[in-house]
């Protein structure tokens, strides 16, 4: 969800304000715009905002309009006014003997003695906002290709980790179907340790197993990763903005792992359970860039 984009424009005239707009788009898992407007410029915020709601649902978006000359006169102005108000005051004192006759720097030091415009026309009047409003959708619009194009680019690079997960999945089926001959053999070889001797609990082994093979049984975990990956390869290529959706699936995808490893009862399906997870965390990193 990365991109940039860049517009610049003005109000078209002689002497007239002169702009550029600049959007900077990070991730994010909601959307979060943020606006900086030159004073007289936020009447058309509310413009942006809504320009980004309707073309994007995530990312983090920085919105920068900057002025590089607007034709209007900078200057500075006596505040008359608050010059008396002061000298009123200070009369009072000089008069007294507590205070000197103050010098023109100092007086001019004085807060509000000095009206500082750098932009007299004040507001944006209709034709500069409808063309400002014009320069913001053209920057989102350049904005929304950037992120097209990652997008793009990101799909077969999340295809290719669906893949290789898809292939731990089988791996770990095909070592799955062994687990309770595993847990039987293991089950009778201790119990044979301990009680060498006895020949009695051929039954109670057999029961032993089932019941550790049941609390082993993996096969609804990797059935559920099967139909997870076949619904992300679904979103990937039906959905516009599968983000969020995308997220949400590589929790599950961690979840099943998880149950996988906790539940292997031998090195290579714990092994093969390991590298699915990793494989998942490459994947739900990557996802944090999609729409």
């Amino acid at each position: 969800m990365t991109g940039f984009a860049r517009v610049e424009g003005g109000e078209g005239g002689e002497g007239e304000a002169a702009w550029t707009v600049e959007i900077r788009s990070v991730n994010g898992r909601g959307l979060d715009i943020k606006s900086r407007f030159p004073a007289g410029f936020e009447m058309v915020e509310k413009v942006a905002r809504d320009l980004a709601k309707g073309l994007f649902q995530r990312g983090q978006m920085n919105l920068t309009v900057s002025v590089a000359g607007n034709g209007s006169k900078a200057g500075v102005s006596l505040n008359m006014d608050v010059l008396d108000m002061y000298l009123v005051a200070g009369r009072k004192l000089i008069d007294a003997g507590d205070a000197v006759t103050p010098s023109v720097d100092g007086l001019l030091a004085l807060r509000g003695v000095i009206d500082a415009s750098g932009d007299e026309r004040g507001e944006l009047n209709e034709v500069g906002a409808s063309a400002l409003s014009g320069d913001l959708a053209a920057a989102f619009d350049r904005l929304k290709e950037a992120r097209d194009s990652e997008g793009r680019a990101l799909e077969g690079v999340l295809k290719g980790h669906l893949i290789t997960m898809a292939a731990c999945v089988e791996r770990a089926k095909a070592l799955a179907d062994g687990q309770v001959d595993a847990i039987r053999e293991r089950f009778t070889r201790r119990l044979n340790e301990l009680l060498p001797e006895s020949g009695d609990f051929h039954e109670r082994v057999l029961q032993e197993a089932a019941l550790l093979a049941t609390k082993a049984d993996v096969r609804e975990e990797l059935d559920r990763l099967t139909s997870h990956l076949d619904q992300a390869h679904q979103l990937i290529d039906g959905e516009v903005a599968p983000g969020r959706k995308l997220d949400f699936l590589a929790q599950e995808f961690m979840r099943e792992a998880n149950t996988l490893c906790s539940k292997s009862a031998f090195i290579e399906l714990t092994q093969t359970g390991l590298e699915l997870k990793a494989v998942i965390d490459q994947f739900r990193e990557q996802t944090q860039n999609v729409e």
